[in-house]
C-alpha cells in the first residue's frame, strides 16, 4: 500500500486498523474540518482503495486524498444503515467533496398541524413542531386535487382557532359560516368530537399516501352498516364520498392496478450536474413527483450518484416501498427491497415516464440558467461542442464555407463565422472563383480556404478553432490541402457535413461520425451550413442579376442569356469583354458570334 510513503504513513496504522465491515468513514483536513464522508460495504477495502496506485485515480481524487490528515469512522450493522448515516452526516457537515443535493425549496407541501382538531393546508415553509409534512410537490395540479378531495370527502376547519379541550368547554367560539355551508362540523363548539375528527385525518393521511383502497373499504363498510341499520340518508351520504373516491382513483391510475407501492427512479449525469427523478406509484397511480439536482464533486458514477439519491429521496418520503424499478442496478443493496429493470410492460412504462420526467427537468433548469445568465447557455454548447467533435479547446470562433453555381455559372463561395456559438454577420465574407473554370466543388473549396487563411495570416489575425465545410471526403480533402500548404494543418480542427445523412467527417478517417439528431452540437453545425448556403445564394443571385442586366451586351443583336452567360463567366466584365482579342472572343462563344460582338466593341474604331 502506497500509504507508506511520506505523505500518507502518518494515517497507515489507521487504515491497518480499520475492520472488514459496513459503515461511515470522515475524512479531515489539517484543521479538522471534514472534508469527505463516505459509505463502504467494507471500510478496509473501501478506504485503502484510495491510497493504492494513487497516481492512476482522478485528478480531483488525488487533489482529496493529499488533503486528508486524519480518517475516522462508524461502524454499522448493514449496508441500509451505512447508506442513511451517510446521508444524514452530509447533510449536517456538508463537506466540500461530497455531492451537493440542490433541491428546489419552492415547491409546496401537504401539512398536517400538530395541533388539537388538526388543520391540513399547503405551505412552502416547512416548521420542525411535530406537524407531518408530505411533499414535496412539484405537480402542485395534483397536490389541489388531493386536497380538495380530502376536504369533499371529510370537512375539516381551516380556522386557525386554538381548539383545546379547555377552551371549548368555556364555551369561547361559535360557529361561523363554514359550518353553516357544510365546509366543517363544529368542532369549536363540540358538535364534532376529537375522536371523530382524528378519524377524518386519519383517512386523510392514507389519501395522501396513496392507500386509496383501505379508505374506499372502511366506507364500503361504513355504508353497508348505515344500510343495515336502516339509516339510508346516511348511506347515501357514504355512498355519495364513494363515488367522489372512485372517479378520482379512475382519473389518476396510469398503469396497471395491481402495480402497488413501488418507487420509480431515473437519473441523468451529464457533466458536473446529474439530475434523478422519482415517482411513487401506489394502486396503478402515481401519488408522488419529485427531482432534485445533484453536484459532482469528485467523477462519481451514475450507480453511486443514484444510491445517493435513492437514500435521500426513499428517508425525506419515509418511502418503505419493497420494490425499486431503476433504469440500472445501483451500487448499494437496500435489506428487503427488490431492484427491477423491466425491459417491456407496464413497469417500463413508468420508467420512461420518469425519464421524460427528468429530461424535462433538466431542460427547464437550463432555460432558468439562460434567462439568469445569457452567456451560459453558450459556455453550454461550446463545452457540448468540444466533447462531441473530439476537440481539445473551446470553439470559440467558428467558420463555415460554402459553394454555390449554378451548372457551372459564376461560381461564388461564402463564408459565415460564429462567435460563442451565435453569428458575427461582421465576420461573414463572399469569394468569386478565381483560378477554377467550370463546375469544380472541391478546387473551388481549396481555393477559397487558401485564400481565406492566407490573408488572416499575412494580416495577423485570430484563426478559428474550427472549420466546417459543407460537403463530404472530397471538399474536406480540398480545404485540408489548402491548410497543409499554409502550414495549418493540425493547429485546426476541420470537419466536413455530408448533406444527405448528416454524416460528420474528419481528415484520414475513411468512417463519418454520426451525431445524435437532436444534440446541440449538430444543431448548431446545421444552423451554419444553411446560413452559409443562404448567404452565398445570395451574392450568386446578385452576381448572376448584375451580368444578365448588362445594358451593353443585351443590345447586340444575336447574343442571348447562354452566350451573355459565357461571356461574362469568363471575362468577369464588359469593360474586360472590350478589352479581349477577337481570338479570344472566337473562343469562348464562336468564331461567327466572336466576330459580331468584337464589330459591336471596335466595328467603328
Amino acid at each position: 500500500m502506497s500509504a507508506r510513503n511520506k505523505y500518507f504513513s502518518h494515517l497507515e496504522p489507521i487504515i491497518r486498523s480499520l475492520p472488514d465491515k459496513p459503515g461511515v468513514y470522515q475524512y479531515f483536513d489539517d484543521k479538522n474540518h471534514i472534508i469527505y464522508i463516505g459509505k463502504a460495504k467494507n471500510l478496509k477495502k473501501r478506504v485503502s482503495s484510495y491510497f493504492v496506485k494513487i497516481n492512476s485515480i482522478s485528478g480531483k481524487v488525488q487533489m482529496l486524498v493529499r488533503k486528508i490528515a486524519d480518517i475516522k469512522y462508524i461502524v454499522v450493522a448493514t449496508e441500509q444503515d451505512a447508506l442513511l448515516l451517510e446521508n444524514n452526516l452530509i447533510k449536517k457537515y456538508r463537506p466540500h467533496y461530497n455531492v451537493s443535493l440542490k433541491d428546489d425549496k419552492t415547491f409546496p407541501w401537504i401539512c398536517i398541524k400538530n395541533e388539537p382538531f388538526p388543520r391540513v393546508f399547503s405551505t412552502r415553509t416547512v416548521i420542525r413542531d411535530g406537524s407531518q409534512y408530505f411533499g414535496p410537490y412539484a405537480n402542485i395540479r395534483l397536490m389541489n386535487t388531493l386536497l380538495d378531495l380530502t376536504r369533499q370527502l371529510y370537512p375539516i376547519r381551516n380556522c386557525n382557532l386554538k381548539l383545546t379541550a379547555k377552551n371549548i368547554a368555556a364555551g369561547k367560539f361559535k360557529v361561523c359560516l363554514e359550518f353553516h355551508i357544510g365546509n366543517c362540523r363544529g368542532p369549536c363548539e363540540n358538535k364534532q368530537s376529537e375522536e371523530d375528527y382524528d378519524q377524518s385525518i386519519a383517512a386523510i393521511k392514507n389519501i395522501i399516501k396513496g392507500n386509496i383502497s383501505m379508505v374506499a373499504r372502511q366506507l364500503r363498510e361504513l355504508m353497508m352498516k348505515y344500510a343495515g341499520e336502516q339509516e339510508f340518508e346516511k348511506a347515501h351520504f357514504v355512498k355519495e364520498k364513494l363515488e367522489l373516491l372512485d372517479k378520482y382513483q379512475s382519473k389518476s391510475t396510469v398503469v396497471n392496478p395491481s402495480i402497488n407501492d413501488v418507487d420509480v427512479f431515473s437519473i441523468i449525469a451529464d457533466g458536473l450536474t446529474a439530475y434523478v427523478n422519482y415517482l411513487k406509484v401506489m394502486n396503478g397511480a402515481i401519488i408522488q413527483v419529485h427531482t432534485i439536482e445533484l453536484q459532482k464533486k469528485l467523477d462519481e458514477t451514475p450507480e453511486e450518484l443514484l444510491s445517493i439519491a435513492i437514500t435521500d429521496i426513499r428517508q425525506r418520503f419515509e418511502s418503505l416501498s419493497p420494490e425499486i424499478i431503476v433504469p440500472f442496478m445501483p451500487d448499494f443493496e437496500i435489506p428487503m427491497v427488490a431492484y427491477v429493470i423491466p425491459k417491456i410492460g407496464d413497469k417500463r412504462k413508468l420508467l420512461d415516464l420518469s425519464e421524460r420526467n427528468v429530461k424535462y427537468y433538466q431542460l427547464e433548469k437550463e432555460k432558468q440558467k439562460d434567462l439568469v445568465d445569457p452567456e451560459h447557455k453558450s459556455k453550454r454548447i461550446l463545452d457540448t461542442m468540444m466533447k462531441d467533435l473530439r476537440m481539445t479547446e473551446l470553439p470559440e470562433h467558428i467558420e463555415c464555407f460554402d459553394n454555390s453555381n449554378i451548372q457551372g455559372s459564376f461560381p461564388v463561395a461564402a463564408m459565415v463565422c460564429f462567435k460563442s456559438a451565435k453569428p458575427d454577420k461582421s465576420e461573414y465574407r463572399h469569394f468569386t472563383i478565381k483560378t477554377v473554370e467550370g463546375p469544380d466543388d472541391f478546387a473551388s473549396m481549396e481555393e477559397v480556404i487558401y485564400r481565406r487563411y492566407k490573408r488572416l495570416l499575412e494580416e495577423e489575425k485570430p484563426l478559428p478553432q474550427l472549420i466546417v465545410v459543407d460537403g463530404g471526403k472530397g471538399q474536406l480533402s480540398s480545404a485540408v490541402n489548402s491548410l497543409d500548404k499554409l502550414g495549418l494543418k493540425g493547429r485546426i480542427t476541420i470537419i466536413g457535413i455530408a448533406k444527405k445523412l448528416e454524416e460528420i467527417y474528419y481528415p484520414n478517417d475513411p468512417l463519418p461520425m454520426y451525431l445524435d439528431k437532436k444534440s446541440e452540437t449538430l444543431r448548431v453545425i446545421q444552423q451554419m451550413r444553411d446560413e452559409a448556403h443562404r448567404f452565398g445564394i445570395t451574392h450568386h443571385r446578385r452576381v448572376r442579376e448584375k451580368a444578365i442586366m448588362a445594358p451593353q451586351l443585351m443590345e447586340i443583336e444575336g447574343i442571348g442569356y447562354t452566350l451573355n452567360q459565357k461571356l461574362l463567366w469568363k471575362f468577369k466584365s464588359v469593360k474586360n469583354i472590350r478589352a479581349a482579342t477577337l481570338n479570344d472572343l472566337q473562343e469562348t462563344i464562336g468564331k461567327a458570334k466572336g466576330n459580331v460582338v468584337w464589330e459591336h466593341f471596335h466595328g467603328k474604331e
